[in-house]
C-alpha cells in the first residue's frame, strides 16, 4: 500500500524549505510523506491544493496562512479532504487588527521604504535565517504577497464547523503573532479537531507536533 501523502502550504512570506524541515520527519514517522510545493502567492497556494486533487480525498494543511488557505480549501471541498494538519492560525474570518496582519502591514512598509535588510533588522538566531532567505526568495513578490497576506480571510467559525475530516491543530503558548486564543477557537469549532501547544522555546521543529495531533484525530 503506498504511502499518504500529505499538502502543506507555508506561512505569509515562508516557503517550503521550511515547511520541509519542520514536517518531514513527523511525518515519515507515521508512515506518510510530504509534498510542500514552491508557492509564492495566494493564488499560487489555492492552486497547489486544486492541483494535488487526483481523484481521492487528500490530507492538506499549513502554517499560518497556509492553514488559513488549506482549510478554506477544505471548506469548499468537503469531499476532496481527508484531513487537515495545521499550525499556528493567526486569525478567524476578516483579519482586522490581528497581529500576523499588522505584522505582515509593518514588513511590506518597511521592505518598500527602506529595503528588505531593514525589514530584518532585530531578527535573531533561526527566524533571521529562514526569513533572510525566503524573503529573498520572492523576490519582487514580497511586498505584494505581504499585503495581499494582511487583507486575506481566513475560515469563519461557522465555516470550520462544517469540517468532519480529522484535524491536527498545534498552537503556542507565547507567541503574540499567532494568540493561542485563535488555535483554541479553531480547535473548539472543528468537531474532530486535536489541539497541542508548544512555546517559542521550542520553535520551528515543534510545529511538527500538529501531525501527532492529526494521528490523534483519527
Amino acid at each position: 500500500m503506498p504511502a499518504e501523502t500529505v499538502f502543506l502550504l507555508p506561512g505569509t512570506a515562508s516557503d517550503e524549505v521550511f515547511v520541509r524541515s519542520v514536517f518531514a520527519e513527523p511525518l515519515s514517522q507515521v508512515g506518510a510523506v510530504l509534498n510542500a510545493p514552491r508557492v509564492r502567492t495566494l493564488g499560487e497556494r489555492l492552486t497547489a491544493l486544486e492541483n494535488a486533487w487526483a481523484g481521492h480525498p487528500i490530507v492538506v494543511g499549513g502554517v499560518s496562512l497556509g492553514a488559513h488557505v488549506a482549510a478554506t480549501w477544505a471548506v469548499r471541498n468537503p469531499d476532496r479532504c481527508a484531513g487537515l494538519i495545521l499550525a499556528l492560525p493567526a486569525w478567524t474570518g476578516a483579519p482586522n487588527r490581528a497581529p500576523a496582519a499588522l505584522a505582515a502591514r509593518a514588513s511590506a512598509e518597511i521592505v518598500t521604504n527602506h529595503g528588505l535588510r531593514a525589514a530584518l533588522t532585530g531578527t535573531t538566531g533561526w527566524l533571521h535565517d529562514e526569513l533572510t532567505r525566503a524573503w529573498h526568495g520572492y523576490g519582487d513578490l514580497l511586498v505584494p504577497h505581504l499585503e495581499e497576506a494582511s487583507e486575506s480571510a481566513a475560515p469563519t467559525l461557522e465555516e470550520l464547523q462544517s469540517l468532519k475530516v480529522p484535524t491536527g491543530i498545534v498552537g503556542c503558548t507565547d507567541d503574540p503573532v499567532h494568540p493561542i486564543a485563535v488555535a483554541r477557537a479553531w480547535a473548539e469549532a472543528i468537531p474532530r479537531a486535536v489541539l497541542v501547544t508548544t512555546t517559542l522555546d521550542a520553535y520551528p521543529h515543534a510545529l511538527g507536533r500538529a501531525v501527532q495531533a492529526w494521528q490523534q484525530a483519527r
